[in-house]
């Protein structure tokens, strides 16, 4: 292992997750505005639903590690919500077992430490249109996306869970449907930017001792960080670490 030890925030999930390094996605931003500061695990597994996740829970996150995340930020639920093929082939998971199967994982988590903090995703809106034109046939909907959403969101609110309603989220402007979307179903670019904003306004706002805001926590090694000079006339020390190189995400 790379020493010293930082927090470790765990990405876990599917294809959302997978994928959350392309296109400038949220999985980099984060990495990008906690470098220094904590590490980010990428955990994402393409095509996968909750019944494959409870799978290998206790090999992603043993019980008896030696150190354990400080933060999870879990998405299932894309997959799960799929019409059911008529073959039985594809990822749909019943909606009464999506949410059971979430409360496993979201329990299983809690159980890792006192310290380890969660946050979950509901499933996100899909551009069906697209999804069609690419592929020729979808067996999903935004209205199916909405139901189970609309679950894991009220799933999470009696446990004490924070989540993030990425159903609306993600329809925060008029052009969403052709903005938020690479084929219908994973985000662009832009779309990341308002996954990011979602996260990082509920990591500031929780009540979480440290708080895990990648602003609150401190730089790694700072006290051996250079001093620069900056201003009009370059007379103005400032260490390198507290240069705001995202102060759009502040």
């Amino acid at each position: 292992m790379v020493g010293p030890n930082r927090p470790q925030i765990v990405l876990f999930g599917s294809s959302i997750v997978q994928f959350s390094y392309s296109h400038e996605g949220w999985g980099s931003i984060l990495t990008d505005l906690y470098s220094c500061k904590a590490d980010i695990v990428l955990r994402g597994y393409g095509g996968w639903n909750t019944r494959l996740a409870l799978q290998v829970l206790d090999q992603i996150f043993p019980k008896d590690a030696a150190v354990q995340p400080s933060l999870v930020i879990v998405y299932f639920g894309g997959n799960d919500s799929m019409k059911p093929d008529p073959n039985g082939l594809n990822a749909h998971v019943p909606l009464l077992e999506y949410i059971q199967n979430m409360k496993n994982i979201v329990l299983h988590l809690k159980s890792l430490s006192e310290k380890t903090r969660i946050l979950v995703l509901s499933t996100p809106p899909v551009n069906e249109e697209q999804i069609i034109k690419l592929f020729g046939s979808s067996r999903r909907s935004n209205e199916r996306s909405h139901i189970y959403s609309e679950a894991c969101i009220k799933m999470c609110k009696e446990l004490g869970i924070k989540v993030i309603d990425l159903w609306t989220a993600l329809q925060n402007r008029d052009d969403w449907l052709t903005a938020h979307f690479t084929d219908g179903v994973h985000l662009t670019a832009e779309a990341s930017k308002v996954v990011v904003k979602e996260i990082l306004n509920v990591v500031k706002e929780a009540d979480w001792e440290p708080n895990l805001h990648w602003k609150s926590l401190p730089n790694e090694f700072a006290q051996y960080s250079p001093t620069i000079f900056v201003g009009p006339n370059s007379n103005t020390p400032v260490n390198v670490t507290d240069l705001d190189w995202q102060a759009q995400w502040i």
